[in-house]
């Protein structure tokens, strides 16, 4: 059977090379079927100068600023040394005067006037502190300046022990005053 076939075909052959395939037209076809993906262009970056370059420049700022962060260590521990020692010292005399501020304000003997007066000094040198603590930021000569605010702190304390001084003799003369018949 097969034989008869390829015999007819063999024979006809001419009848079959008639029509002529349009392959414009085929291809539109096939092409309208296919999902057509943009794929971007690929540029090899390694390849270009300019890259190499900048790369080069990236990497020389780089070191440059590692070994500059390097150099500079040691300061900053002596910085976070001078805050850490100002801290303590803040910390204990802040607590000292706490104490004794608040002594001065539950003194029943002192007068609203007196006492007005002295947290008014108590402020003068709260502002004072704080500006050194600005100086102590901007590292102007930090063990003057961390003197200066043991210096503060012993004037708060200072002026505290005085005013509790003359109460104590006042209310001594009182007492005293008191048993003198």
């Amino acid at each position: 059977m097969m034989d008869n076939f390829e015999k007819r075909i063999r024979e006809n052959k001419e009848a079959f090379n008639v029509h002529k395939v349009d392959r414009d037209k085929l291809w539109k076809g096939i092409a309208s079927q296919l999902e057509e993906k943009t794929e971007p262009k690929v540029i090899p970056l390694w390849k270009s100068r300019g890259f190499r370059v900048a790369a080069s420049i990236v990497l020389l700022v780089g070191l440059s600023l590692t070994a500059f962060m390097t150099m500079n260590a040691p300061s900053q521990n002596m910085e976070g040394y001078a805050s850490e020692e100002l801290l303590e010292i803040d910390m204990h005399y802040q607590h000292l005067v706490h104490q004794q501020v608040v002594l001065i304000q539950e003194n029943p003997k002192l007068s609203a006037l007196d006492k007005e007066e002295f947290l008014s000094f108590m402020d003068e040198l709260d502002e004072e502190y704080m500006q050194l603590k600005l100086e102590m930021r901007d590292n102007l000569d930090n063990e003057r300046v961390l003197e200066a605010i043991v210096n503060n702190y012993k004037k708060r304390i200072e002026l505290i022990e005085n005013l509790l001084k003359q109460i104590n003799a006042s209310k001594n003369e009182m007492d005293y005053e008191g048993y003198t018949l």
